[in-house]
This record gives C-alpha cells, structure tokens and sequence, in this order.
C-alpha cells in the first residue's frame, strides 16, 4: 500500500496519478485538480463505500504511483482518456462497461462535426472509418466531459449535429446563423461565413488539444498568427492572439467544481427556468435557461416551438415543454427547476414531474403587477440558499422567451 510520507511529496496543482502493482503494471489512472488532495483521499477509513470494493483491491495491490502534472484541469481530464485508452488499466476498465463511456467525434466531413457519442453507439452507427476523422476517449465521468467541451468549444468553435452548412441547403432557401454561431460557439459553418480551409485548421488544431500536443499547437498557432500579420490579415492574426491566450490561461473553474474526490459531494448547483410567450395564444414558444453556480450557461439555453394547440393555456404548454426537456437524457439533470408563475403553476410542474418519473426540487417566482419578482414559492431552505441564481435563471427565461417569441412572430408575419 501507498505510504502517507510518499503522497505528502505530490504537488498541489492538477494533473493525473497513476497507481502501479510491484512489477510496474498500471492499475488505474485518475485525474485531479490537487494531486496531493486527490491521492489521500484513497486512504480515507470510507473507501469501501465511497468508491467499493474493486477501488479497496486496487489499493491494496498498489506499491508505486507516478504522476504527470498538467497546466490546468482540463489538460488532465484529456491526459487521463488518452492513457486510459492506451494502457487499458484493469480497476478502470472494470469499474464500467466501456461500451458507456463517452467519447468526443469529428465527423469525417467537408465541414466535420464535433459531438459526443458513447461506445456503444460508435460501435454501431460509426463502424466505417469513413464516416469519422478521429475519436477520442473513453471519457469517464460524462457531466466533466461536458463541461469540459463548453471551455473547449470557446476556443475552438465548431458545427455539431444540429448546423447545416449553408452549402447543403436546398436551392433558394436563405441561410440562417444557427443558435451557437449566434453566440460564437460555431464559425458560421451554417452562414457561410467561413471556408471549408479556414474551419479545417480550427479541426487540426482542435485534434492536436486533444491528443495532448498543447506545446505543437501553440507552436502552431504562433506561426500561423505571424504569417496572418505578414499578409495584413490583421483580424485574423488578432483571433488568433486570442486563442493562443486562452490556451495559456485555460479557464476551467466549472471543472474545479466538477472534480471531487472519494467521499467528496458535487459542489455545483445548475438551476434549470422555464417560460413561456405568445401573443393571443399564438406563435407560442418556451424555452429553458441554465445557471451553474451563479453563472448564466448560455450555450445550455434551449427554445421549443410548441406543437400542441394550447390556445394560450400556459399550463398544457409547460407540460409538453418539461416532457419534451426529460427526453434529453444527454443534457445535464437539474438540481432546482424554476418555473414562472404561483402556486397552481408549481403543483402542476410537479405533477408532470412525477408522471415522467423525474425527481428534483420546483420552485416558482410570483411577479408583481408590473412583471418584477415579488415572491419565490417552493421548499423554504432551497429558497433562501440559491434565492440569487434563481432570480437570474427565471430574468433570463422571461427575456430569451420573449426574444424567441418575437422572432418567431415576426417569421410567421413574413410568411
């Protein structure tokens, strides 16, 4: 076993641990955010029913650990899928199947596309290699890997499945700027604003992040930006600064949050809003916003058109918005639900909740006359500790329903 004295001697910064048996062989690979903190934390008297038996095993045959340090969090968790994938370590290989680990795919494509897949369905739908230019992973811990693609994507725009390239569409439609390119988290693969060469060296790059060569992307980029300043391509060589900046000071607080050790609950609170807009019981629209940790997610906002026929009925249209919402079983779970309206609106949504077998805490903000928040009904002691986050969460929906209300309105007027 790991003595105390060696893991007082890791450093605390982040980066990946190794556990090895007495002959050198890799037991298990992790990740950490400290080191030091993460590595004792094995030797917590809890262990058994913090992590089970096969981690007890695995620390009971560990003689040795090495360790790699990385810049930052983020670095670690793809350092740690790389070595993962490539010594097959036995206590983490068995501790899930690997057919349901998460694995981040390019598309093999004229502008690729970047998504998340599990093995299970790589191995199906992407058999041929035709179909993709690179698979990384297996990832283990999916809501890290999610947050962890929302700080990649901020540096690395990309389509993913929902943008068309404006190429691809039927002759005479008018191209229209998907809802990430409008927020910058895609070039305007759909728009047409970018080439297929220029969006090929955001892949290139992004394929060199995450097979762990920072140092030849940044070298990369240096000299991509200089030859940009060379031909007076002065915006270009100007982004270009600003990736390589964020490369050097990679902001993952959100994986900070994320990563825990044994024992350790989740620090990180998401609170999910929900409202409505029409106008007479037209153009009805609902959307969803997300706060983490006090923090607006705009990427996570989502807008649903609603299908039914609800005649201005508010109530039926929360129903299908919320049941359409748990079908996404990809999407982050909530911890607080925040819908618009008293105390018929909250007993509704929990109603719906509890149909569609979802368990998670509602709450409702009353408003005023005037439409400012005068009352937050729902279990006092969730209330008073994320009052601020909810406040935020149920402002944004109010403001991105009627902003998607308007457009839709508007399209329906042109039509």
């Amino acid at each position: 076993m790991i003595s105390l004295t060696k893991i007082k001697k890791l450093p605390d910064a982040p980066g990946v641990y190794l556990f090895k048996n007495s002959s050198g062989k890799i037991l298990y690979v992790g990740k950490a955010t400290s080191l030091r903190d993460r590595v004792r934390s094995y030797l917590a008297n809890d262990i058994s029913e913090t992590r089970g038996q096969l981690i007890v095993q695995m620390i009971d045959l560990a003689k040795k650990i090495d360790f790699i340090e990385t810049d930052s969090v983020l670095e670690a968790l793809i350092l740690e899928a790389n070595l993962i994938k490539k010594h097959q370590p036995p206590h983490n290989t068995k501790d899930k199947d690997d057919k349901s680990f998460n694995h981040v795919v390019i598309s093999n494509e004229k502008f690729p596309r970047v998504f998340l897949a599990r093995g299970r369905e790589i191995e199906f739908s992407y058999s041929d290699s035709a179909l993709y230019k690179a698979i990384y992973g297996p990832f283990p811990y999916g809501g890290s890997l999610r947050d962890a693609m929302k700080i990649i994507r901020r540096i690395f725009p990309y389509r993913d499945n929902r943008c068309i390239p404006a190429e691809e569409l039927p002759a005479g439609k008018i191209p229209r700027p998907c809802f990430n390119s409008q927020i910058g988290l895609c070039p305007g693969v759909c728009t047409g604003k970018v080439s297929a060469n220029e969006y090929a060296k955001t892949i290139r790059h992004l394929m060199l992040f995450f097979e762990g060569n920072k140092k030849k992307l940044l070298a990369t980029l240096e000299r991509e930006m200089k030859t940009y300043a060379r031909n007076q391509e002065f915006e270009k060589a100007a982004k270009t600064r600003r990736t390589v900046f964020a490369l050097k000071h990679i902001q993952d607080v959100a994986l900070m949050y994320r990563d825990k050790g044994p024992g350790m609950s989740s620090l990180r609170t998401r609170i999910e809003a929900y409202d409505i807009a029409h106008l007479a019981g037209s153009s009805t629209v609902g959307v969803m916003t997300v706060v983490s940790e006090g923090v607006t997610e705009p990427a996570e906002y989502r807008m649903f058109r609603i299908r039914e026929n609800t005649q201005g009925d508010d109530l039926r249209a929360i129903s299908e918005v919320l049941k359409r919402r748990f079908t996404h079983s990809e999407w982050p779970q909530p911890t607080i639900l925040v819908i618009d309206g008293g105390l018929t609106h909250l007993q509704h949504a929990e109603k719906i909740l509890q149909e569609i077998g979802v368990s998670v805490k509602v709450v409702s903000v009353v408003k005023d006359a005037s439409h400012k928040p005068k009352d937050v009904l729902g279990e006092s002691e969730v209330v008073e500790k994320n009052k601020a986050g909810i406040l935020l969460a149920n402002n944004e929906a109010h403001r991105f329903a009627l902003k998607y209300h308007k457009k839709l309105r508007n399209q329906n007027f042109l039509d």
